[in-house]
């Protein structure tokens, strides 16, 4: 009887007519983004509009995949607001393996309700730079430090984290790896990978939140917009240098040619579109005026004989104030010498280049009209004693000389009197 009911039940089971318990959980998607490379109002948005994609799809969780060497203050404390004001659970996790939390990624970090890092990852390094990358210097340097102190102890003390360590941050730039940010209470656990992660957050308890309840098997990747990938592109430095010369560029070309139009509508949007870029860069003001000061030296060019010398400095600023135009300070920005080399190669031909065409172009003889005669040689068609008419370039002009000159013989136009050419004979025999 008893191998009867075993056999029956297996061919029930077989047939899917008993249900039986499976160990896929049921709960909520896990959703997940990746946050890379600098903070910018572009990564504030889009880690905004993540997050509210998740609570709109009632996830378990958002799982942030962090790896910041920092950026603008203003995008991070956007960027924790946004965390707060989250419907769902936010995971910071600092990954892959040789990632970073620096600066800014500190208070990304810090103000995630699960706070995780990978290992042979570091966190720490919060001390306020300016854009450059450098000290800001002692004027401001007090009131903005006691800022950024207090904005990542509230962090701290708001999740319950190590608010001394958090301080030591942002003063004395201190930085920890993974094990040692576990210790000290910085962070909440360090997992292995990404799966790992998964199963150690699902069922963890939140402080004035229901438990993480997520199914590990269900994730749904967020992508990057094209809206935010194109804002990402103007923010790399050898795109925002390079739309910077072809907006000097076009403004020079419409500069040097009045009413053609076109290029200074191009030049006027890539430098709107470049300075875009550099509010999100460590701009060298001085690189800048260099630039300025070049486009200033090609312009002079055109209106002073300098034989080439303002070309030359201006060539000489372009170089120095591409090289200085961003800070190196954090290793990462700055513009590739792979780009300033063509570039430079191709702006400052270009700029010498239209120089030249301007200054020739206001310095030669006149090729056409009246001006256009100066210097040339016509036949006498009817005596000139002292007026008559003389045939130049096929026309028939008339001219004044003060010497008799007999028809058929050559005179050379040394002046025009309205219509009127004032001519002196040639020695045909010195000719």
């Amino acid at each position: 009887m008893r191998q009867r009911l075993i056999a029956v039940f297996l061919v029930c089971t077989v047939l899917g007519l008993i249900p039986v318990a499976s160990a896929r959980s049921d709960g909520p998607p896990v959703y997940l983004v990746t946050l890379s490379g600098a903070v910018t109002p572009a990564t504030a948005d889009f880690m905004a509009d993540a997050i509210d994609q998740a609570g709109e799809a009632g996830a378990g969780c958002l799982v942030i995949l962090l790896d910041t060497p920092g950026g603008l203050v203003e995008s991070t404390r956007q960027m924790v607001m946004a965390i707060y004001d989250s419907r769902v659970p936010v995971v910071v996790y600092v990954a892959p393996s040789g990632a970073r939390a620096a600066s800014a990624g500190v208070m990304i970090t810090m103000a995630a309700d699960v706070a995780a890092m990978a290992p042979g990852t570091h966190i720490g390094a919060a001390h306020p730079v300016n854009a450059g990358g450098k000290d800001i210097g002692e004027t401001m340097a007090e009131k903005v430090t006691n800022d950024t102190v207090a904005f990542i102890k509230s962090i701290a003390e708001r999740r319950g984290r190590n608010v001394k360590w958090a301080e030591e941050a942002v003063r004395e730039s201190v930085s920890v790896t993974e094990s040692e940010a576990l210790d000290k209470k910085i962070i909440d656990l360090v997992a292995r990978d990404l799966d790992d992660l998964l199963a150690q957050i699902n069922g963890r308890e939140l402080s004035g939140r229901t438990p993480i309840a997520v199914d590990p098997d269900q994730r749904v990747w967020i992508a990057e917009s094209l809206r935010v990938r194109i804002l990402k592109a103007l923010s790399d430095p050898n795109i925002a240098y390079i739309l910077m010369m072809i907006g000097l560029a076009g403004l020079y070309f419409e500069l040097s040619h009045p009413g053609v139009v076109l290029p200074g509508v191009i030049g006027s949007i890539a430098l709107v579109l470049a300075f875009y870029a550099f509010q999100t860069l460590p701009v060298n003001v001085a690189g800048v005026l260099l630039i300025v000061l070049a486009l200033i030296f090609f312009i002079l060019e055109m209106k002073i004989a300098s034989y080439g010398l303002l070309s030359v400095a201006g060539i000489v600023s372009l170089l120095i104030g591409s090289v200085m135009l961003f800070d190196r300070t954090d290793g990462q920005m700055g513009v590739s010498w792979q780009v300033i080399i063509p570039t430079l190669a191709l702006v400052g031909g270009f700029f010498v280049a239209v120089a030249a065409l301007v200054f020739r172009a206001h310095t030669r003889q006149p090729m056409t009209g009246g001006l256009g005669l100066i210097g040339k040689i016509a036949v006498v068609k009817t005596p000139l004693s002292p007026s008559g008419r003389v045939q130049i370039h096929g026309e028939l002009w008339f001219a004044r000389c003060p010497d008799p000159v007999a028809a058929g013989a050559r005179v050379r136009v040394i002046a025009m009197d309205g219509l009127t050419l004032e001519v002196e004979p040639i020695n045909e025999e010195s000719h």
